[in-house]
């Protein structure tokens, strides 16, 4: 475990420790909660998300073609 300091503006700090407080849970576990939350739902997909995304035929075929074209380096690339 690893401890770090941080800054926040007056308002952002209220709305977490408002957060907080309704939840009966000290501010810095909200902090921690709430940050992991985004991070993965920034990094992962939802189960139901990747089982769209399996069921997509054309998606799939696609990113195969995609990545057929990247591996014989291929294709159109696009910065």
């Amino acid at each position: 475990m690893k401890t770090i300091t941080l800054r926040l503006d007056d308002l952002t700090y209220k709305l977490f420790l408002q957060f907080a407080l309704a939840d009966d849970r000290p501010i810095s576990n909200m902090i921690e909660t709430s940050a992991r939350k985004h991070l993965e739902e920034c990094f992962f997909v939802s189960d139901t998300e990747m089982r769209d995304i399996r069921d997509d035929k054309t998606l799939l075929a696609r990113l195969k073609k995609g990545s057929r074209a990247a591996k014989a380096r291929s294709g159109r690339f696009v910065e």
